[in-house]
């Protein structure tokens, strides 16, 4: 037998399995990369998903808690009337115990009044009126005239507010 006309089986075998197994290493390489990819799409969908929830309850609730911001501004003003006697002061107490069990009730939704800023923010206020004045820098809040709102830290209701503005000169 000639060195060239025989070949070894071993050294075929051995190129065969190496053969096999680079294949077999790329197929698993390539499905471990369509592993990861679905994963990645799952996580995206389920945060799509959690996303559509979160907008339609919101899109859901939000005009009842627009209707229940107007009660409360409604037992602020009954509790803003001024009133003498027992009756009264009974009353005034009545609506002042309802008034608070109602702020609780939203504040268990996350429904919290804007605090009192000294600056207007045009992403917490509404400016309804300009105040001509020099005692107070250009751009402050002169009067809160409704109260603002935020829900799950997003503004439910702007507060409205009257905006200090630098006093027009005379015309000459």
């Amino acid at each position: 037998m000639s060195p060239d006309t025989d070949a070894d089986p071993q050294s075929d075998t051995n190129a065969a399995a190496t053969s096999e197994t680079g294949a077999l290493k790329a197929e698993r390489d390539e499905l471990l990369a369509q592993l990861q990819r679905a994963r990645a799409d799952y996580q995206n969908l389920r945060k799509r998903t959690q996303l559509d929830i979160d907008n339609a309850l919101r899109r859901a609730l939000e005009p009842l808690l627009q209707s229940l911001l107007l009660v409360v501004d409604n037992l602020d003003s009954a509790l803003a009337t001024p009133g003498s006697g027992d009756d009264a002061r009974a009353i005034a107490h009545g609506v002042e115990m309802t008034r608070k069990q109602f702020l609780h009730a939203l504040a268990q939704e996350a429904v919290v009044p804007i605090t009192d800023t000294l600056e207007f923010d045009p992403r917490l206020h509404e400016a309804v009126s300009m105040h001509e004045t020099t005692e107070q820098a250009a751009g402050s809040i002169v009067r809160v005239l409704r109260r603002g709102w935020t829900w799950r830290t997003q503004v439910l209701r702007p507060a409205h507010v009257q905006v200090a503005v630098a006093p027009t000169p005379p015309s000459a």
